[in-house]
């Protein structure tokens, strides 16, 4: 698929467009030469050159993470980690297509660190994604710290059960029973749990 083609990058440009037009006024003519490159050395250039804009590193970043060209890892890592959800989404998107061996643990790192639960959410379904050897046990660890019923971080907490079911490994039974009670996990903890490997 042409990059131009792939509904996530058409819907990060087109926020990345409006988020220039609402802080300048006017989208700069870099911009659409960036948008429009496939270019890995000028995508490489752009990453890596100092004072580059946040907007110019988010598409250098992404275009090069579903080419897959671990030189985006760091970049997209750090994306994953930022405040604004939606770039989450994006750099989730383009690290579960980059292939990077990295990927898991970093995403296991941002999902079990406690003083960014806040910012845990894609981290977690990216973990699930992946279905990575690091997968179950962070999505375990981090379920078992969302498990107070007034918990403010409990949408984590439901990704945690959700992805737990779609990986089927049975080490998530005693993680996902101790969900059950919980007024919001409970109903998708028991779904979760009939999708376990019955060997378990």
């Amino acid at each position: 698929m042409e990059i131009s083609e792939d509904p996530e990058f058409c819907s990060m440009i087109d926020r990345l467009r409006d988020e220039i037009e609402n802080d300048t006024g006017e989208v700069p003519e870099a911009f659409e030469e960036l948008a429009a490159t496939d270019d890995p050395e000028e995508l490489h250039r752009v990453l890596t050159a100092p004072g580059q804009p946040l907007w110019a590193r988010e598409i250098a970043a992404y275009t090069l993470g579903v080419a897959g060209d671990p030189r985006a890892f760091e970049a997209l890592v750090l994306l994953l980690n930022h405040r604004d959800p939606e770039r989450c989404v994006t750099a989730a998107h383009a690290l579960a297509r980059l292939g990077d061996p990295r990927t898991a643990r970093a995403a296991a790192a941002l999902a079990t660190n406690e003083l960014r639960a806040a910012y845990a959410l894609l981290p977690v379904r990216l973990l699930a994604e992946l279905r990575a050897p690091e997968s179950v046990p962070a999505l375990i660890t981090v379920l078992g710290r969302r498990l107070r019923a007034d918990d403010p971080h409990w949408r984590v907490g439901l990704a945690c059960v959700e992805g737990l079911g779609s990986l089927g490994d049975p080490r998530a039974r005693p993680a996902l029973e101790a969900a059950l009670p919980h007024p919001r996990l409970g109903a998708a903890a028991g779904r979760s749990l009939t999708r376990l490997d019955p060997a378990g």
